[in-house]
């Protein structure tokens, strides 16, 4: 109801008001009986406008208060409205300082992975390049050994014959020959041990695990160590040990690790001093082989410093030649065979190194020590009339071997050749009973005079051994699938020699 309506009320009000109202003179001028019925109505008229005036102010006051709730109501609207806007405004923020991060965090993904792939390209040419730093240091690496070991060969070949020659030499001659050889000897142990740690850290040596005898073991590595021990004059003890025990190792590696040990407990010793030896199968199944000398002992200083490369812990002005990387070969060694490996030490009192395997089933073994190897290689090959020819372009090695098969073998015919094609013709004219084959021929290599002897009917049976300076295990390797009956590598030494030469001329 709008403020038309409130006017037209009191105007209806005004009207029904005005017919009822009476002046007193025409209340006195109408009759009684219709005067009274007038009254009658006139009051019941005023109750009714009274009624109506009371409803329409009701009305008012209803329609004031619903004015006013509607007046509130719309205010709560406004307010929600406007709280709703700024909640509205508050989340439009957030989801463009969302959005904002986003897009920035793609770019920042997209640089990322620009960044990523430049890495990886980087990462490949880095790649490339050790792995041509690593071809060039094992081709360094197997040059220098193969031009140390030439000279070398001729150097401890000839030394080993004066020793062994005839007229006996003398007491000073045989001093100073002593000191060629230990002085050769060390040299080439050098060479040996920088290429081994070079093949080691360039992750390609293998080892081949078996099940070995450790009492066969430990008797190997006490015969290798017995001169120096009598030169020292240290007594060795092995505790007694269940002979029946067997370790899984790599034979020729595991002996290098012990003999490596002895060597040191030699080396550090005191004057008749000792070295103690223990093997024991220990609470988790392992077998532990430990080496404990009477000698100075290490401060702790000195043993975290052990198995670092060519450190000597301060003894490089003492009278003991080393390297100093002999322990970390053998640490490397013993953790690719799955060992480990220890020390313990007490100035003063001594150091003792530990080795732990694993453990094999027990073998059915004899317990008696096998017999002394002894080399038998004198006088084995004086009755036997044999021809062999020896392929080498080096006048000091081929006068080395002509020497010991004189001096040696004097039944056995030799013949010799500087290159691979007079090689090739002396073998299909006379057909040897062995060939020893230098690698690094002029024109034809090794390799391929091996060849070509092989796919000829006439020279292909014969047996043909390999004798190169060059010493990397993959020269050796890839000289044995090429069909060689036997690599040696050079220096020779001269027992080996004859041994190999009695074993493939009795075949």
């Amino acid at each position: 109801m709008t403020m038309n309506d409130d006017e037209n009320a009191l105007a209806v009000g005004d009207y029904c008001q005005s017919p009822l109202t009476l002046n007193k003179s025409d209340r006195r001028q109408s009759p009684r009986g219709p005067d009274r019925r007038s009254g009658i109505n006139a009051a019941k008229e005023n109750e009714a406008r009274n009624l109506v005036r009371d409803k329409l102010l009701k009305t008012r006051e209803h329609k004031t208060q619903l004015r006013e709730t509607i007046a509130s109501s719309r205010e709560q609207v406004v307010d929600a409205a406007e709280a709703l806007y700024a909640e509205v405004d508050e989340h439009m923020a957030v989801l463009q300082e969302a959005n904002s991060k986003l897009v920035i965090a793609t770019i920042t993904a997209t640089q990322l992975a620009e960044k990523l792939e430049i890495a990886k390209a980087e990462l490949e040419v880095a790649k490339n390049l050790a792995e041509k730093a690593n071809l060039a240091k094992s081709d360094f690496l197997s040059s220098m050994s193969h031009e140390l070991r030439t000279p070398l060969n001729a150097i401890l070949g000839f030394a080993q014959l004066l020793e062994s020659g005839s007229p006996t030499p003398t007491d000073s001659q045989i001093k100073k020959l002593n000191h060629i050889t230990k002085a050769g000897w060390y040299l080439l142990e050098l060479i040996n041990q920088i290429l081994e740690l070079a093949v080691i850290e360039s992750g390609k040596l293998s080892v081949q695990q078996e099940t070995l005898s450790l009492q066969e073991i430990l008797w190997e590595c006490q015969v290798m160590i017995g001169p120096q021990l009598l030169e020292k004059n240290i007594a060795l003890q092995i505790a007694p040990f269940d002979t029946n025990l067997t370790v899984i190792a790599d034979k020729t590696r595991l002996k290098q690790v012990i003999y490596n040990f002895l060597s040191n407990a030699i080396k550090y010793n005191k004057n008749n001093g000792s070295i103690d030896v223990l093997c024991a199968l220990n609470n988790s199944g392992k077998i532990s082989i430990s080496v404990k000398d009477s000698g100075i002992g290490l401060s702790k200083e000195k043993l975290d410093q052990l198995f670092q490369p060519f450190n000597r812990l301060g003894q490089e002005k003492g009278l003991n030649q080393g390297t100093g990387i002999g322990l970390m070969i053998s640490k490397q060694l013993v953790e690719l065979m799955g060992g480990t490996i220890g020390v313990k030490s007490t100035e003063g009192i001594g150091t003792e190194f530990w080795i732990e395997f694993d453990c094999a089933n027990a073998l059915e073994m004899s317990n008696v020590i096998p017999n002394t190897l002894q080399s038998t290689s004198q006088n084995k090959l004086i009755n036997i009339y044999k021809t062999l020819l020896y392929v080498e372009d080096n006048p000091a090695n081929l006068m080395l071997v002509e020497n010991i098969i004189i001096d040696s073998c004097p039944n056995i015919k030799m013949l010799t050749a500087s290159e691979g094609n007079m090689g090739i013709e002396l073998a299909q004219l006379h057909r040897p009973d062995v060939i020893l084959l230098d690698i690094n021929l002029p024109g034809l290599s090794g390799f391929e005079v091996l060849q070509l002897l092989k796919n000829n009917p006439l020279t292909a049976n014969i047996p043909v051994v390999a004798i190169s300076a060059n010493a990397m295990p993959h020269d050796r390797e890839r000289a044995m699938i090429a069909g060689f009956s036997n690599y040696l590598t050079k220096p020779i030494k001269i027992n080996e020699f004859l041994d190999e030469l009695d074993v493939i001329l009795k075949q």
